[in-house]
């Protein structure tokens, strides 16, 4: 199914959509979450996992990937645990041959040179060698997350660049990408008069530069 929105985020760079949620006042910065390579780039609708540490017996940490749809963001929350990782080769080459949009998570991957290499992009706190079979298991899915400190619901739009990941609330999506567009287009708008040859403090200035992550009401 087309998803216009998705679309439209995906031209949008990180900055200019937090500079709107900033606006807006919404915490939707996914902080301390990184790409494991620059160039990775990732859009699209979350679908929430939330582990936990292992019981006795211990659980699973998870079989969901065959149910996951071409397009989707998988959202891992492992409480960002960096000491047992819930990501890895096997999860990244199904993944990716499904056509995934990629993987956010909260904690730790590994197998860090596959995701390289197939070019399918993973956001993480941290990468490692070391498993997480029975240090952590799946809770449950489908339910509201944290990643670095935002919170991610199933459905929310994600969007992850060099510069880490944000997420757009469904209640909030229009706006925040009507506003992401008209920052974005300000911006070009200062960039071509300052390439005329006009000072940068006088573009700023005409475009209302100082204004446009001043915060409003959502």
């Amino acid at each position: 199914m087309n998803d216009k929105n998705v679309e439209r985020a995906s031209v949008l760079d990180t900055a200019t959509l937090s500079d709107a949620l900033d606006r807006l006042g919404i915490a939707g910065q996914c902080l301390g979450i990184k790409p494991r390579d620059p160039g990775f780039r990732l859009t699209g609708r979350a679908m929430t996992f939330q582990y936990v540490p292992a019981a006795n017996p211990p659980g699973t940490v998870g079989d969901y990937i065959d149910d996951v749809p071409a397009g989707a963001v998988i959202v891992l929350d492992n409480g960002g645990r960096e000491d047992a990782t819930v990501w890895g080769d096997i999860l990244t080459e199904v993944a990716s041959k499904k056509g995934v949009a990629g993987t956010v998570i909260d904690g730790a991957c590994r197998d860090t040179a596959l995701c390289r290499e197939l070019n399918y992009p993973v956001f993480s706190r941290s990468h490692s060698m070391r498993t997480g079979k029975d240090r952590v298991q799946l809770d449950v899915s489908a339910e509201p997350v944290n990643i670095g400190d935002a919170r991610v619901s199933q459905g929310d739009l994600m969007r992850g660049d060099a510069d880490g990941v944000i997420v757009i609330p469904q209640a909030f999506e229009e706006k925040v990408l009507a506003l992401a567009e008209s920052i974005q287009a300000a911006e070009d708008r200062i960039r071509e008069a300052v390439r005329g040859g006009m000072r940068l403090d006088e573009a700023r200035e005409a475009h209302r530069y100082h204004q446009l992550q001043s915060k409003e009401q959502a």
